[in-house]
């Protein structure tokens, strides 16, 4: 026998009891709270995403069945109505509180890892539409017939950790949502088209923070200085530019930089807009190509964990659960960072929900997934006679 707790209860210890309860405090959501903890709504939401429950009554089905193996985690199965409640009820904030935890953990673990050579921070700004019913979710009106709500995500290329996250009504446009972001000096922030607009890339380059994006084909300029490219290669043309519109002009009055790079699967080059005027014209189109990063962080979230379907309708409710799946993924992140095996994110989510109340050491196992717990004899288990 051996004396490890289930997998899922040394996952939870990653959220001590005592910095989980200060949240709580401090985000009051324990207000009015009779019998359910916070803890217990924590526990319940994290296996909805670790366990892929598809309703209420899947979560509490799902944790009554494992009512034994349920003392050491500190809670008892909740009813459904009791769950519900909470979840309309008790602060989204504090799952936000949470999550900001836990990435303090995660980028100490990542400290000093960079794909690129330069010493800038290198963020990745992007959103992704979550799709709702209409008739059910009041609160994310997006079309007439379709509602939705918007996940903008700051994506740190150090592991690729999302570092910020706003949540926001379908409808918001992204620039509205970027304007409120504040970065380092000299951070690079890679965005799509969607993100270009000059007053705030006017700031951003007063602020010392640099960007990476494509040209808009309307923008009206002028060439100032026209950069040797080498004979051999992608980039066909790399230009200091400045914007002659009179609205661009004013609200953006700094020189910019045109980089126009031939891309083998289209039939037009790719042309990029960055304030950056020292790197290299490849390491331009290099720091956007990485960008799809953030791409692949949407995908991995969506496919992965549970977020296109919801247990609850209000708003409260939705927003819980997103923040318990962005929770989610983060300590998956962890566990991927912390293991010396070459986890996929899709396998390891898959192998961790058939063992979460497996009795064994997850750290070992995470090393090696495949290899059984060790058996123990103990010394005073007496020698089996069979003569």
């Amino acid at each position: 026998m051996n004396g490890f707790s289930s997998m899922f209860s040394q996952l939870l210890k990653l959220f001590p009891r005592t910095e989980f309860q200060a949240l709580v405090k401090r985000t009051h959501a324990d207000r009015h709270a009779r019998g359910f903890t916070c803890w217990g709504q924590f526990v319940a939401m994290l296996f909805c995403q670790l366990g892929r429950a598809h309703s209420l009554r899947e979560i509490c089905g799902g944790l009554r069945s494992s009512e034994g193996k349920l003392k050491h985690l500190g809670i008892a199965a909740p009813a459904r109505s009791t769950l519900a409640y909470a979840n309309e009820h008790r602060p989204w904030q504090l799952y936000r509180a949470v999550f900001q935890e836990l990435l303090g953990r995660c980028q100490a673990q990542v400290s000093g890892r960079r794909k690129f050579r330069f010493k800038n921070k290198l963020v990745s700004l992007d959103s992704t539409v979550i799709d709702l019913c209409a008739t059910l979710f009041d609160c994310a009106q997006f079309r007439r017939t379709k509602g939705a709500i918007k996940l903008h995500c700051l994506l740190d290329h150090d592991a690729y950790l999302p570092s910020v996250v706003v949540i926001t009504e379908g409808k918001r446009h992204d620039v509205r949502v970027a304007r409120t972001l504040r970065f380092e000096a000299r951070t690079v922030v890679v965005m799509d088209r969607g993100y270009v607009d000059y007053a705030w890339f006017g700031q951003l380059t007063a602020q010392e923070v640099f960007f990476v994006t494509r040209l808009k084909d309307s923008t009206v300029y002028k060439v100032v200085e026209r950069r040797v490219v080498p004979d051999r290669g992608p980039v066909l043309r790399d230009e200091i530019i400045e914007l002659t519109s009179w609205d661009a002009a004013n609200k953006c009055p700094f020189r910019l930089r045109r980089v126009e790079v031939d891309d083998p699967d289209k039939d037009d080059p790719l042309v990029f807009l960055t304030n950056h005027l020292t790197f290299g014209a490849t390491t331009i189109a290099a720091i956007y190509k990485d960008r799809w990063q953030v791409e692949l962080f949407f995908k991995a979230l969506k496919q992965n964990l549970k977020i296109k379907t919801f247990v609850g309708t209000s708003a409260n409710a939705l927003k819980v659960q997103v923040w318990t799946a962005l929770i989610a993924i983060l300590l998956l992140k962890y566990l991927q960072l912390r293991s010396r095996f070459a986890w996929s994110l899709a396998n390891l989510v898959a192998l961790l929900r058939m063992n979460l109340f497996t009795h064994r050491d997850l750290w070992a196992w995470l090393d090696q997934p495949f290899t059984g717990p060790p058996t123990v004899l103990t010394a005073a288990q007496p020698e089996l006679n069979l003569g």
